[in-house]
Protein backbone atom coordinates (compact mmCIF):
# COMPACT_ATOMS: atom_id res chain seq x y z
CA UNK A 1 0.00 0.00 0.00
CA UNK A 2 1.28 3.75 -0.82
CA UNK A 3 0.17 6.66 1.06
CA UNK A 4 1.19 10.06 1.19
CA UNK A 5 4.15 11.35 2.93
CA UNK A 6 3.26 14.64 4.58
CA UNK A 7 6.71 14.99 6.40
CA UNK A 8 9.94 13.93 6.60
CA UNK A 9 12.60 13.49 9.18
CA UNK A 10 12.56 16.37 11.78
CA UNK A 11 15.47 17.71 13.78
CA UNK A 12 16.52 16.12 17.00
CA UNK A 13 15.27 18.47 19.62
CA UNK A 14 16.85 17.76 23.55
CA UNK A 15 14.99 18.38 26.21
CA UNK A 16 15.44 17.05 30.31
CA UNK A 17 13.48 14.71 32.09
CA UNK A 18 12.80 10.94 32.11
CA UNK A 19 9.46 8.92 32.54
CA UNK A 20 9.61 5.53 34.84
CA UNK A 21 6.84 4.67 33.14
CA UNK A 22 6.11 5.22 29.28
CA UNK A 23 2.61 6.05 28.91
CA UNK A 24 0.90 6.09 25.72
CA UNK A 25 0.12 9.22 23.63
CA UNK A 26 -3.57 9.91 23.16
CA UNK A 27 -3.90 8.06 19.66
CA UNK A 28 -2.16 4.52 18.95
CA UNK A 29 -4.56 2.77 16.82
CA UNK A 30 -3.28 1.12 13.78
CA UNK A 31 -3.03 3.75 10.58
CA UNK A 32 -1.86 2.94 7.13
CA UNK A 33 -1.43 -0.81 7.34
CA UNK A 34 0.55 -0.97 10.33
CA UNK A 35 0.19 -1.35 13.97
CA UNK A 36 2.08 0.83 16.31
CA UNK A 37 3.67 0.51 20.10
CA UNK A 38 3.91 4.03 21.35
CA UNK A 39 5.00 5.44 24.65
CA UNK A 40 8.84 6.27 23.05
CA UNK A 41 10.98 8.39 23.06
CA UNK A 42 13.21 7.82 19.67
CA UNK A 43 13.64 4.24 19.54
CA UNK A 44 16.36 3.78 17.01
CA UNK A 45 17.44 0.52 17.96
CA UNK A 46 16.02 -2.85 18.77
CA UNK A 47 17.18 -5.87 20.13
CA UNK A 48 14.98 -9.17 20.49
CA UNK A 49 15.45 -11.05 24.11
CA UNK A 50 16.10 -15.10 23.35
CA UNK A 51 13.31 -17.38 24.91
CA UNK A 52 10.80 -14.53 25.69
CA UNK A 53 8.21 -12.02 24.02
CA UNK A 54 10.50 -8.98 25.22
CA UNK A 55 12.16 -6.44 23.25
CA UNK A 56 14.35 -3.89 24.53
CA UNK A 57 14.01 -0.60 23.00
CA UNK A 58 16.81 2.71 22.83
CA UNK A 59 15.51 6.13 23.46
CA UNK A 60 17.39 8.28 21.16
CA UNK A 61 15.04 11.08 21.08
CA UNK A 62 14.55 14.20 23.52
CA UNK A 63 13.46 11.76 26.49
CA UNK A 64 15.91 9.32 26.11
CA UNK A 65 16.15 6.08 28.03
CA UNK A 66 16.08 2.27 27.70
CA UNK A 67 12.31 0.80 27.18
CA UNK A 68 10.93 -2.74 27.62
CA UNK A 69 8.63 -4.03 24.70
CA UNK A 70 6.15 -7.30 25.60
CA UNK A 71 5.54 -8.40 21.77
CA UNK A 72 2.42 -10.26 23.53
CA UNK A 73 0.08 -7.23 24.88
CA UNK A 74 2.29 -4.50 22.38
CA UNK A 75 2.75 -2.28 25.40
CA UNK A 76 6.02 -0.30 27.06
CA UNK A 77 7.71 0.27 30.06
CA UNK A 78 10.91 1.80 31.30
CA UNK A 79 13.74 -0.31 31.81
CA UNK A 80 16.09 2.77 32.65
CA UNK A 81 16.86 5.36 34.35
CA UNK A 82 15.32 3.44 37.08
CA UNK A 83 16.03 4.33 40.97
CA UNK A 84 15.66 0.35 41.46
CA UNK A 85 18.55 -0.20 39.11
CA UNK A 86 21.74 -0.82 41.06
CA UNK A 87 25.04 -0.12 40.30
CA UNK A 88 27.96 -3.13 40.88
CA UNK A 89 31.00 -2.30 38.54
CA UNK A 90 33.18 -5.90 37.34
CA UNK A 91 36.20 -3.90 37.95
CA UNK A 92 38.17 -7.20 36.84
CA UNK A 93 36.40 -6.60 33.03
CA UNK A 94 35.74 -3.03 33.04
CA UNK A 95 39.45 -2.03 34.42
CA UNK A 96 39.15 1.31 32.86
CA UNK A 97 35.65 2.50 33.37
CA UNK A 98 35.63 5.72 35.94
CA UNK A 99 32.11 4.80 37.85
CA UNK A 100 28.90 4.43 37.36
CA UNK A 101 26.73 6.77 35.21
CA UNK A 102 27.19 10.30 36.20
CA UNK A 103 23.70 11.67 37.58
CA UNK A 104 23.02 14.00 35.07
CA UNK A 105 23.31 11.22 32.53
CA UNK A 106 20.50 9.66 35.12
CA UNK A 107 17.75 12.21 34.73
CA UNK A 108 18.14 11.57 30.35
CA UNK A 109 19.77 8.76 29.07
CA UNK A 110 20.07 9.78 25.31
CA UNK A 111 20.77 6.06 23.96
CA UNK A 112 21.63 5.14 20.34
CA UNK A 113 23.07 1.25 19.32
CA UNK A 114 21.73 -1.77 21.26
CA UNK A 115 23.18 -5.49 21.64
CA UNK A 116 22.04 -8.49 23.96
CA UNK A 117 24.87 -11.12 24.70
CA UNK A 118 23.01 -14.57 25.64
CA UNK A 119 24.61 -15.88 29.18
CA UNK A 120 23.49 -18.92 31.14
CA UNK A 121 20.19 -19.18 33.53
CA UNK A 122 18.52 -16.24 31.82
CA UNK A 123 20.84 -13.68 32.89
CA UNK A 124 22.50 -11.95 30.15
CA UNK A 125 24.46 -8.63 29.31
CA UNK A 126 22.94 -5.83 27.60
CA UNK A 127 25.44 -3.33 25.65
CA UNK A 128 24.11 0.22 25.42
CA UNK A 129 25.68 2.93 23.48
CA UNK A 130 25.44 6.19 25.49
CA UNK A 131 25.52 9.81 24.29
CA UNK A 132 25.86 12.29 27.76
CA UNK A 133 28.71 13.80 29.48
CA UNK A 134 30.69 10.74 28.64
CA UNK A 135 30.31 8.91 25.22
CA UNK A 136 30.70 5.37 26.52
CA UNK A 137 29.38 1.87 25.90
CA UNK A 138 27.18 0.87 29.21
CA UNK A 139 26.76 -2.45 30.29
CA UNK A 140 24.30 -4.05 32.06
CA UNK A 141 23.41 -7.72 33.27
CA UNK A 142 19.78 -8.31 32.06
CA UNK A 143 17.97 -10.75 34.19
CA UNK A 144 14.78 -12.46 32.68
CA UNK A 145 14.63 -14.77 35.93
CA UNK A 146 11.82 -13.38 37.98
CA UNK A 147 8.44 -12.15 36.63
CA UNK A 148 9.53 -9.14 34.82
CA UNK A 149 13.53 -8.49 33.56
CA UNK A 150 14.99 -6.58 35.52
CA UNK A 151 18.65 -4.30 35.00
CA UNK A 152 22.17 -3.80 37.29
CA UNK A 153 24.71 -1.60 35.94
CA UNK A 154 28.19 -3.08 35.51
CA UNK A 155 30.36 -1.35 33.76
CA UNK A 156 31.21 0.89 30.66
CA UNK A 157 34.12 1.94 28.24
CA UNK A 158 34.61 5.26 27.55
CA UNK A 159 35.19 6.36 23.90
CA UNK A 160 38.55 7.71 22.60
CA UNK A 161 39.04 10.79 21.20
CA UNK A 162 36.07 12.70 19.23
CA UNK A 163 34.58 9.43 18.17
CA UNK A 164 30.64 8.97 17.89
CA UNK A 165 29.61 5.47 18.49
CA UNK A 166 26.84 4.50 16.90
CA UNK A 167 26.05 0.50 17.11
CA UNK A 168 27.73 -2.30 19.24
CA UNK A 169 28.30 -5.92 19.37
CA UNK A 170 29.55 -8.67 21.78
CA UNK A 171 32.62 -10.79 20.66
CA UNK A 172 33.01 -13.87 20.97
CA UNK A 173 36.33 -14.22 23.12
CA UNK A 174 34.96 -10.89 24.83
CA UNK A 175 35.03 -7.29 24.68
CA UNK A 176 33.09 -5.63 21.72
CA UNK A 177 33.21 -4.06 18.72
CA UNK A 178 31.57 -0.87 17.99
CA UNK A 179 30.68 1.49 14.56
CA UNK A 180 32.09 5.14 14.41
CA UNK A 181 29.29 7.23 12.65
CA UNK A 182 30.32 10.68 13.15
CA UNK A 183 32.69 12.09 15.17
CA UNK A 184 31.16 14.13 18.37
CA UNK A 185 29.28 17.39 18.21
CA UNK A 186 27.44 16.19 14.22
CA UNK A 187 24.81 14.20 16.03
CA UNK A 188 21.40 16.14 16.74
CA UNK A 189 22.93 19.04 14.27
CA UNK A 190 23.90 18.87 10.89
CA UNK A 191 25.73 16.26 9.39
CA UNK A 192 28.85 16.57 7.50
CA UNK A 193 29.36 17.38 3.78
CA UNK A 194 31.74 14.21 3.76
CA UNK A 195 29.45 11.91 5.51
CA UNK A 196 26.69 13.21 3.12
CA UNK A 197 28.88 12.95 0.03
CA UNK A 198 29.46 9.39 1.15
CA UNK A 199 33.42 9.79 1.59
CA UNK A 200 35.09 7.57 4.40
CA UNK A 201 34.49 9.40 7.76
CA UNK A 202 34.68 6.64 10.14
CA UNK A 203 35.29 2.99 10.54
CA UNK A 204 35.00 -0.11 13.03
CA UNK A 205 36.93 -0.09 16.96
CA UNK A 206 36.99 -2.85 18.96
CA UNK A 207 37.62 -2.84 23.03
CA UNK A 208 38.78 -5.40 25.40
CA UNK A 209 40.14 -5.79 28.78
CA UNK A 210 43.08 -4.26 29.59
CA UNK A 211 44.06 -3.46 25.87
CA UNK A 212 41.12 -0.94 25.85
CA UNK A 213 39.90 0.24 22.33
CA UNK A 214 41.78 -0.64 18.82
CA UNK A 215 40.94 0.40 15.14
CA UNK A 216 40.31 -2.27 13.31
CA UNK A 217 41.84 -2.49 10.24
CA UNK A 218 40.56 -2.16 6.38
CA UNK A 219 37.18 -0.52 8.26
CA UNK A 220 37.27 2.82 7.23
CA UNK A 221 33.63 3.49 6.08
CA UNK A 222 31.20 6.37 5.17
CA UNK A 223 29.25 6.35 8.10
CA UNK A 224 29.71 2.88 9.76
CA UNK A 225 25.88 2.61 11.17
CA UNK A 226 24.76 -1.11 11.98
CA UNK A 227 27.05 -3.70 12.28
CA UNK A 228 27.07 -7.92 13.33
CA UNK A 229 29.07 -10.78 13.52
CA UNK A 230 29.07 -13.73 11.66
CA UNK A 231 28.36 -17.10 13.99
CA UNK A 232 32.06 -17.82 13.85
CA UNK A 233 33.82 -14.25 14.72
CA UNK A 234 35.46 -14.45 11.32
CA UNK A 235 33.37 -11.76 9.59
CA UNK A 236 31.85 -8.13 10.48
CA UNK A 237 28.85 -6.94 8.24
CA UNK A 238 28.76 -3.18 8.57
CA UNK A 239 25.79 -1.09 7.19
CA UNK A 240 27.22 2.00 5.40
CA UNK A 241 24.82 4.92 5.92
CA UNK A 242 26.59 7.64 3.37
CA UNK A 243 27.21 5.80 0.85
CA UNK A 244 24.21 3.76 0.74
CA UNK A 245 26.42 0.51 0.67
CA UNK A 246 26.41 -3.03 2.79
CA UNK A 247 30.21 -4.62 3.38
CA UNK A 248 31.04 -7.26 4.66
CA UNK A 249 34.51 -7.40 6.37
CA UNK A 250 37.17 -9.95 7.65
CA UNK A 251 38.24 -10.40 11.15
CA UNK A 252 41.40 -10.99 12.56
CA UNK A 253 43.34 -11.71 9.50
CA UNK A 254 45.67 -10.05 6.69
CA UNK A 255 45.26 -9.34 4.24
CA UNK A 256 41.86 -7.79 5.29
CA UNK A 257 39.11 -9.25 2.73
CA UNK A 258 36.65 -6.41 1.84
CA UNK A 259 33.12 -7.10 0.13
CA UNK A 260 31.03 -4.25 -0.88
CA UNK A 261 27.30 -3.99 -2.56
CA UNK A 262 25.38 -0.55 -2.93
CA UNK A 263 21.97 -1.22 -1.38
CA UNK A 264 20.40 2.23 -3.15
CA UNK A 265 19.12 3.78 0.44
CA UNK A 266 20.89 5.09 3.74
CA UNK A 267 21.27 1.72 5.20
CA UNK A 268 20.99 1.61 9.18
CA UNK A 269 20.75 -0.96 11.67
CA UNK A 270 20.97 -4.75 10.91
CA UNK A 271 19.80 -7.66 12.31
CA UNK A 272 19.81 -11.42 12.10
CA UNK A 273 16.88 -13.05 9.97
CA UNK A 274 15.27 -16.36 11.59
CA UNK A 275 16.47 -17.56 7.83
CA UNK A 276 19.78 -16.68 8.33
CA UNK A 277 19.75 -13.46 6.05
CA UNK A 278 20.24 -9.95 7.28
CA UNK A 279 17.60 -7.71 7.64
CA UNK A 280 18.76 -4.13 6.85
CA UNK A 281 16.59 -1.33 7.51
CA UNK A 282 17.08 2.48 6.64
CA UNK A 283 15.69 5.65 5.08
CA UNK A 284 15.48 6.25 1.05
CA UNK A 285 13.95 9.06 -1.46
CA UNK A 286 15.72 11.41 -3.27
CA UNK A 287 18.38 12.88 -0.41
CA UNK A 288 17.19 10.60 2.68
CA UNK A 289 18.71 13.29 5.14
CA UNK A 290 16.79 15.23 7.86
CA UNK A 291 15.80 18.88 7.23
CA UNK A 292 18.51 21.10 9.07
CA UNK A 293 21.07 18.58 9.10
CA UNK A 294 23.12 19.66 6.12
CA UNK A 295 21.40 19.71 3.45
CA UNK A 296 18.71 21.17 1.58
CA UNK A 297 15.66 19.53 1.45
CA UNK A 298 15.02 18.06 -2.31
CA UNK A 299 11.33 17.94 -4.02
CA UNK A 300 10.34 13.96 -3.90
CA UNK A 301 8.67 11.34 -1.80
CA UNK A 302 11.28 9.88 1.30
CA UNK A 303 10.62 6.46 2.28
CA UNK A 304 11.29 3.94 5.17
CA UNK A 305 12.98 0.92 3.58
CA UNK A 306 13.47 -2.46 4.90
CA UNK A 307 15.44 -5.68 2.45
CA UNK A 308 17.36 -8.82 3.41
CA UNK A 309 21.15 -9.37 2.79
CA UNK A 310 22.31 -12.84 1.86
CA UNK A 311 25.61 -12.74 4.03
CA UNK A 312 26.84 -15.43 1.82
CA UNK A 313 26.34 -14.63 -2.19
CA UNK A 314 26.68 -10.53 -1.08
CA UNK A 315 22.98 -9.89 -2.46
CA UNK A 316 20.27 -7.57 -1.76
CA UNK A 317 16.40 -8.21 -2.10
CA UNK A 318 14.38 -5.84 -0.97
CA UNK A 319 10.92 -6.52 1.01
CA UNK A 320 9.50 -3.12 1.64
CA UNK A 321 9.71 0.73 0.83
CA UNK A 322 6.59 2.83 1.49
CA UNK A 323 6.21 6.85 1.69
CA UNK A 324 6.73 8.23 4.85
CA UNK A 325 4.61 10.41 7.26
CA UNK A 326 3.57 12.31 10.26
CA UNK A 327 2.20 8.38 11.43
CA UNK A 328 5.01 6.47 9.60
CA UNK A 329 8.35 7.23 10.32
CA UNK A 330 11.83 6.36 8.44
CA UNK A 331 12.73 3.09 9.36
CA UNK A 332 16.44 2.55 11.86
CA UNK A 333 16.18 -1.27 12.30
CA UNK A 334 13.74 -4.07 11.50
CA UNK A 335 13.17 -7.35 13.84
CA UNK A 336 11.21 -10.48 12.35
CA UNK A 337 8.78 -11.60 14.84
CA UNK A 338 6.31 -14.10 13.53
CA UNK A 339 5.17 -12.85 10.79
CA UNK A 340 5.86 -9.18 11.34
CA UNK A 341 8.62 -6.81 10.94
CA UNK A 342 8.61 -4.76 14.41
CA UNK A 343 11.05 -1.17 14.01
CA UNK A 344 11.88 1.61 15.46
CA UNK A 345 13.13 5.10 14.31
CA UNK A 346 15.16 7.70 15.44
CA UNK A 347 12.09 10.16 16.07
CA UNK A 348 8.79 10.17 17.37
CA UNK A 349 7.17 8.25 19.92
CA UNK A 350 6.32 4.62 18.46
CA UNK A 351 7.43 1.82 16.90
CA UNK A 352 5.81 0.58 13.73
CA UNK A 353 5.03 -3.09 13.22
CA UNK A 354 4.82 -3.68 9.11
CA UNK A 355 3.10 -7.08 8.18
CA UNK A 356 5.72 -9.41 6.21
CA UNK A 357 4.03 -8.56 2.69
CA UNK A 358 3.95 -4.74 3.68
CA UNK A 359 1.01 -2.57 4.51
CA UNK A 360 -2.40 -3.89 4.24
CA UNK A 361 -1.15 -7.55 3.68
Amino acid sequence: MRFCALAFLTSLLLAPGARAQTPAPVNCNPAAGLRFVCGQSGPEDLVAVPGTAWLIASGFGPEGGVNLIDTKTSSSSRLFPDPAVADRLNRATYDMCPGPIPATDRTRFRTHGLYLKAGPNRVHTLYVVHHGSREAIEVFEFDVRGQRPSLTWIGCAVAPGNIGLNSVIALPEGGFAATNFEPRGSLGGNLSEKLLSGQNNGEVWEWHTRTGWAKVPGSDTAGANGIELSADGKWFYISQWGNRSFMRLSRGVTPVTRDQIPLGFRVDNVRWAPDGTLLVAGQGGPDAVPPGRGQQDKPGVPTSVIGKVDPATMTYRELISVPTSDIVSPATVAIQIGNEYWTGTFRGDRLAIYPVGGPGK
